[in-house]
This record gives C-alpha cells, sequence and structure tokens, in this order.
C-alpha cells in the first residue's frame, strides 16, 4: 500500500451543499448537525470506495464523538455563530437551532454542484443510517482510522483507504491519480 495518499482538495461550496442536501434528506427529528457530520462521513468511505474521491473533499478529524469533516464542521459553527467560513452564503443556505442542534433547509439545494455518484451515495448512506439514533450512528463511525487517529488529530487518507474492500488497489489508483 502506498505510504502517504495526499489528502483531496475540499470544495466549501459543495460542502456546504452537502450539508443542505443531507440536512433536507434526514427526517426532522435526526435532522441535526450532529448526524449530518457522520452521514457525510459514511457517505465519503463509499464514495472513496466506488469512484476514487470524497463527494467535496473534505479532511476528517478523529474527535470524541467520531470521524468529523474539518471543513464541514467549521461551515457548521459558521452557520451556528461562533465560527469563521470560506463560504459566507452558507448562512444563507441553512440554519441551526443553537438549542437542539436541528438544522433547517433555507434554501434549494444546488444539485448541479454534484455529480450522479455523490447523490448515489448520499442517499444511500441517508436511507441506511439517516433514521438511526445518534448513538448508533456514532458507533457505525468509529472504525479503524478513527481509532488510530489521536484525539483531535487528523484522520489519515490512508487509514480510511485501509478500512475500505480492495484497499491496496484503492490506495495504488489514488497514489496514481493525485501523486503527492
Amino acid at each position: 500500500m502506498a505510504s502517504e495518499l495526499k489528502a483531496f482538495d475540499f470544495d466549501h461550496e459543495k460542502a456546504t451543499e452537502a450539508l443542505l442536501y443531507v440536512a433536507s434528506k434526514l427526517p426532522r427529528d435526526n435532522a441535526t448537525f450532529y448526524i449530518a457530520l457522520k452521514i457525510l462521513y459514511l457517505a465519503d468511505k463509499v464514495h472513496l470506495s466506488r469512484y476514487g474521491r470524497f463527494v467535496s473533499g473534505d479532511n476528517y478529524v478523529a474527535m470524541k464523538h467520531g470521524p468529523v469533516p474539518s471543513g464541514a464542521y467549521d461551515i457548521v459553527k459558521y452557520v451556528r455563530g461562533d465560527g469563521i467560513c470560506s463560504n459566507p452564503h452558507a448562512r444563507n443556505s441553512f440554519s441551526i437551532d443553537r438549542q437542539t442542534n436541528q438544522m433547517s433547509a433555507l434554501r434549494e439545494v444546488d444539485l448541479g454542484l454534484f455529480s450522479e455518484s455523490d447523490v448515489e451515495c448520499l442517499d444511500e448512506v441517508i436511507g441506511e443510517h439517516g433514521s438511526k439514533p445518534f448513538p448508533q450512528i456514532r458507533k457505525v463511525s468509529h472504525d479503524a482510522a478513527w481509532d488510530n487517529a489521536g484525539d483531535n488529530e487528523f484522520i489519515s487518507l490512508e487509514d480510511i483507504v485501509k478500512t475500505l474492500p480492495d484497499d491496496e488497489v484503492l490506495a495504488d489508483y489514488l497514489s496514481d491519480r493525485y501523486p503527492g
């Protein structure tokens, strides 16, 4: 397996749309940003396994409740009012109730930013995990990649790849496609 895989390029606008998409598709009482961030991780793993990339190119941090997409979390904090973000339009996309952490869509999703495979993987993961209570989805996201990173450290792409079927083939593909 490749020794170190290059991270993808993060797309702030696409991450905002992905958060909006997930928030608009989750059952209302499950549409918290905590669950949305877990859905993004699981969808990125499915997309990586099938198509060799993440949906929005985010990087993941090993936090207490599991892997957290760093850029998407920055967007969430900005929308919530306690962070900064490179996409100032995020606050026009969705809102977050500070008491319940519920996300509410403020506009329609711009599906033009997604490939068919992005929507396929997001929908699949929302269908499989979107109705689960947070403790269950938290448990699903606690994988070996999360275990291998220290608290609040970035999870290496290599460790995420190792959790997937055909990890060596995928690692070789990523090394060739995205030389570091």
